[in-house]
C-alpha cells in the first residue's frame, strides 16, 4: 500500500513538472518564416512550437512584416517556449508564403524611356543585422535561405549575408526590402545597376 501511494505521488509530481515550464522545450527560429493568412503565429516563426504554435504574435498587412526579436522572444516565453536567440538577432522578417522571390528587376538603359529615372536603385532596403531572404535561381531551380545582413544596402548593391545555419557568407545583391539574390541574378543586377549609374 505504501509503495502504491509513493508511486501515485511521484506520478502527480512528474505530471505537474511536465505541465509547467519543464514541458516547454527550447525552440529554434525557422530559416524562412512565412505565414499564409496574415496572422503571424509562433508556429510560423519557430520549429517545434507545439501547442503554442497557434499563438498569434502579429498581423501582416503587406507582403512581409518585420518583428523586433526581443518582443518575439518575450511573447514566446509567455507562451511557455524558450528561444535564446543564439545569433543575437534584432529583427525577424515574416513573409507571405507566395512562392519564390523573383529576381531583381532594374531596367537597363535600353528599357527605360528617355529621361526616366529609376526609383528602385539607390533606395536602402536592407539594414545591417536584418534577416534577409536570399534566393538563388538557375535554370528552373529556385533555392532560398534566410541569413543576417552584414551591412546596409540599397537595391542593386552588393551585400554579404551570413547564413546563420552554416555560418558561411553569401555574396548577394539587394533586390527589395529584406530580399537579395545570388548567382546569375546577382550578376545581372550588378550589371544593370552599373549601367544606370553610368547614365
Amino acid at each position: 500500500m505504501i509503495a502504491i501511494r509513493r508511486a501515485l505521488l511521484l506520478a502527480v509530481a512528474f505530471s505537474g513538472a511536465l505541465s509547467g515550464g519543464a514541458w516547454a522545450g527550447a525552440v529554434s527560429l525557422k530559416s524562412n518564416p512565412v505565414d499564409d493568412d496574415g496572422r503571424v503565429t509562433l508556429g510560423d516563426i519557430f520549429d517545434n512550437a507545439g501547442a503554442a504554435g497557434d499563438v498569434v504574435v502579429a498581423q501582416r498587412v503587406g507582403p512581409s512584416v518585420v518583428l523586433e526579436a526581443g518582443q518575439v522572444q518575450a511573447q514566446a516565453r509567455q507562451a511557455g517556449l524558450n528561444w535564446d536567440n543564439p545569433n543575437g538577432l534584432r529583427r525577424i522578417a515574416v513573409r507571405q508564403s507566395s512562392g519564390p522571390v523573383q529576381p531583381v528587376r532594374v531596367a537597363t538603359a535600353s528599357q527605360q524611356a528617355p529621361g526616366q529615372i529609376s526609383t528602385a536603385a539607390g533606395q536602402q532596403v536592407i539594414a545591417r543585422n536584418d534577416m534577409v531572404r536570399v534566393t538563388y535561381q538557375v535554370g528552373g531551380v529556385n533555392l532560398s535561405v534566410m541569413g543576417k545582413a552584414m551591412r546596409n544596402a540599397a537595391v542593386g548593391e552588393p551585400v554579404a549575408i551570413l547564413n546563420t545555419n552554416s555560418n558561411r557568407i553569401i555574396d548577394a545583391v539587394a533586390s527589395g526590402p529584406g530580399q537579395a539574390v545570388a548567382g546569375p541574378a546577382a550578376d545581372m543586377a550588378r550589371v544593370n545597376t552599373q549601367q544606370l549609374a553610368a547614365r
